[in-house]
């Protein structure tokens, strides 16, 4: 019985542990990136001249909103050889004229039409379309409702400049939409009456906590996830690992690209989160479509095709969900105490991270200017909620709750 007794003390103790490796491997990332930066950003002994020729790759789906605000930004790059891959996946709006006038004129720019995706994730198979005519020794990806800085390309360029890296994933943020700080998505931005609600500013939260798992799993070489809209990688490792068609079919291609190249090559993964580096994507603009990907990427690591990411995130989840569970069970169980205030001391530590991420990141472009994600407050709000949320995705996982991408119905497995 006395074992019972303190195995909630040392669940919390290995918790709050756990935790703070992962915090260490964060930090870990970032003198990383900046001990292999020279003082222009570049790579320690290059310039930028040096750098190898960048294909970025971004396949669309019925974007005719949102999608001319990521041409600006692409063809605004400051890159000198900048190649630009844009794979229109069965586009049934204005987005195929809205390619073809970009591409016109541009010698840097080449357009994929696809008129049939067998699946199973067309994403997956517009991107291995994509790569097919891609030409660049580095390969990097974002998507159509992002927006980038000037600097971008050669920001994330320049963190491949050690041989050994195969894959270098970049921080996305939510835009914050406050003043002279707001980027325009289009119409599918929040209306200005959501913006600074409950919905918007937890979204910048769990987005950039996420970053912080990633990262700090990436510094502890147990690199398992990344987000596709902000990542680069070698061509040569990704031929290594088999190329594009190796990726098992997955509702998150990009993790499962990162955890084949971690597991199969001996290339190296980092991770950065350098102001030039930020991506912007927009908010989900309701509570079912912000649970609809959530859950989408949950069930990516809840049943990864690689086991290491597989077990890693299945006792991340577990562990958030029998402490958040023992808050309820406390009225009767006093002595589980240790696990809800270990569930609190990790957030903090998250929101550590988080902020330490996030300060810092602005840049501007063509008469706009954004700011990082997280505004100089302390989001308790936003931290008492996430083990709740993330506990109930993982109910919804492991109930088998199927989930819809570009209105292809995913289940957890596919």
């Amino acid at each position: 019985m006395r074992v019972l007794e303190i195995l909630p003390l040392i669940h919390g103790i290995l918790y709050v542990s756990l935790q703070s490796a992962l915090l260490t491997g964060l930090f870990l990332e970032r003198r990383r990136e900046t001990g292999g930066l020279g003082k222009a950003g570049n790579p320690s002994g290059t310039s930028s001249g040096a750098l190898p020729r960048v294909s970025v790759v971004v396949p669309v789906h019925n974007e005719e909103s949102r999608l001319p605000a990521l041409l600006e930004d692409l063809a605004a790059q400051d890159y000198d050889g900048l190649e630009i891959v844009l794979v229109d996946d069965r586009s049934s709006d204005g987005t195929a004229g809205l390619l073809s006038g970009f591409a016109g004129g541009r010698d840097n720019v080449r357009v994929v039409c696809l008129k049939e995706n067998p699946g199973p994730n067309h994403k997956q198979y517009a991107l291995e379309r994509g790569l097919a005519v891609a030409a660049g020794d580095l390969l990097l990806f974002t998507d159509a409702d992002c927006r980038i800085g000037p600097a971008w390309a050669g920001a994330m360029a320049a963190r491949m400049g050690d041989p050994r890296v195969g894959a270098t994933i970049g921080p996305v943020f939510k835009s914050w939409p406050g003043g002279q700080d707001r980027l325009s998505f289009g119409s599918a931005v929040l209306p200005p009456e959501k913006a600074g609600g409950f919905l918007y500013s937890y979204q910048c939260y769990d987005h950039v906590v996420r970053f912080v798992y990633l990262a700090g799993a990436v510094g502890l070489g147990a690199a398992g996830g990344g987000f596709g809209n902000n990542l680069i990688l070698r061509r040569a490792a990704l031929e290594a690992a088999g190329g594009y068609a190796a990726v098992p079919p997955s509702p998150t291609e990009d993790a499962a690209l990162i955890s084949l190249i971690r597991s199969s090559t001996d290339y190296r993964i980092r991770a950065v989160y350098g102001a030039r580096t930020h991506v912007y994507t927009k908010p989900e603009t309701s509570w079912k479509a912000l649970i609809n990907q959530t859950l989408r990427w949950n069930n990516g690591g809840l049943f990864s095709p690689e086991i290491v990411t597989r077990i890693n995130y299945t006792i991340l989840m577990l562990t958030i969900t029998v402490c958040t569970l023992a808050l309820f069970l406390m009225p009767l169980y006093p002595k589980l105490w240790p696990m809800p205030l270990a569930q609190f001391i990790v957030m903090l530590e998250n929101t550590l991270g988080a902020v330490c991420i996030a300060r810092g990141g602005r840049w501007k472009g063509r008469g706009t200017e954004t700011r990082s994600s997280l505004p100089p407050l302390f989001w308790l709000r936003e931290l008492l909620v996430m083990p709740f949320y993330m506990t109930l995705m993982t109910v919804l996982g492991f109930l088998g709750v199927k989930t819809t991408w570009k209105e292809t119905t995913m289940g957890p497995r596919a």
